[in-house]
């Protein structure tokens, strides 16, 4: 799985480091997603669809 972010649509409502803290962070001075793996392992690809599915922005995209 490969996963990337949009930074400029990530309206910062966290919900993809609740979700995938092992993949997702947020940037302190305005809470927009930072991308920690962009291939995680398969033990953690439920959680990054989780995180995928749970955006509210549809920042996050999965190949």
């Amino acid at each position: 799985m490969k996963v990337s972010v949009d930074q400029d649509s990530c309206i910062a409502s966290g919900q993809c480091v609740v979700a995938a803290a092992e993949v997702f962070d947020q940037r302190d001075e305005d809470g927009v997603v930072v991308l920690l793996d962009a291939e995680p392992a398969e033990g953690q690809a439920a959680d990054v669809r989780h995180a995928a599915d749970v955006c509210p922005a549809l920042a996050i995209h999965l190949e």
